[in-house]
C-alpha cells in the first residue's frame, strides 16, 4: 500500500469539497480549484477528511494512488494558504520591477523583458533583486517561476542570472593564462 496514498487529507473549516466521478472541486477562502482525477480511483469524503482508495494492486493503479492523493492535498492547501516561489536575481545592474501587474526584468539584454502575470498568479518585488510568485495552484506557480528563471538562467562562471531562493550554482574556474 502506498504510504502517501493511504494518508487521509484533512479538510479545514471553511473549505468545501465536491466530488464527482473523475473530478474533484475544492472551494476555500482564497478561491476555487478543479482537478481531473482518474475515474478508477475511489475518492470519498468522511466528515472532515478525504480518503483515496485504489481498485487493484496493479502497477498503474499503485502509481496513480499516491498522485491522486497528492493532487487533492495540494488543492486543499492552495485554497487555504496558497503557494509561493521566491527567486533571486544576481548580477551587476540586474533588477526586477512591477509595471502594473506585469513583471519587468532588466537582466543584461539590450531591452527589458516584460512578463505578463497569468490568470491566478501575482508577482511581488520586495527588493529589486527578489521576486515572489504567488498563487493557489501549485503547478501554475512552479511553471511561472520556471519561465521567469528561463529568461536568464544562472551561469557557472560569474554566477549571474535568476535562480530559486537557496539554489546552489556550482562555480567553474574559467580560463587560465
Amino acid at each position: 500500500m502506498s504510504r502517501i496514498g493511504r494518508q487521509p487529507i484533512e479538510v479545514p473549516a471553511g473549505v468545501s469539497v465536491a466530488i464527482s466521478p473523475g473530478r474533484v472541486m475544492v472551494n476555500g477562502p482564497l478561491g476555487e480549484l478543479t482537478q481531473q482525477v482518474p475515474v478508477r480511483m475511489g475518492v470519498e469524503q468522511q466528515e472532515s477528511t478525504i480518503v483515496v482508495t485504489r481498485p487493484t494492486e496493479r502497477g498503474d493503479d499503485r502509481a496513480l494512488h499516491g498522485l491522486t492523493r497528492t493532487l487533492i492535498a495540494n488543492m486543499v492547501e492552495g485554497v487555504t494558504s496558497g503557494f509561493q516561489k521566491r527567486l533571486e536575481i544576481h548580477g551587476v545592474g540586474y533588477r526586477a520591477a512591477l509595471r502594473g501587474t506585469d513583471l519587468e526584468l532588466n537582466v543584461g539584454y539590450s531591452h527589458s523583458v516584460v512578463l505578463k502575470a497569468p490568470q491566478g498568479i501575482s508577482f511581488e518585488v520586495p527588493t529589486p533583486t527578489e521576486v515572489i510568485v504567488k498563487g493557489i495552484d501549485k503547478q501554475q506557480v512552479g511553471q511561472t517561476a520556471a519561465e521567469i528563471r528561463k529568461v536568464r538562467p544562472p551561469e557557472p562562471y560569474k554566477g549571474k542570472g535568476i535562480r530559486y531562493e537557496g539554489e546552489y550554482v556550482r562555480r567553474k574556474v574559467g580560463k587560465r593564462a
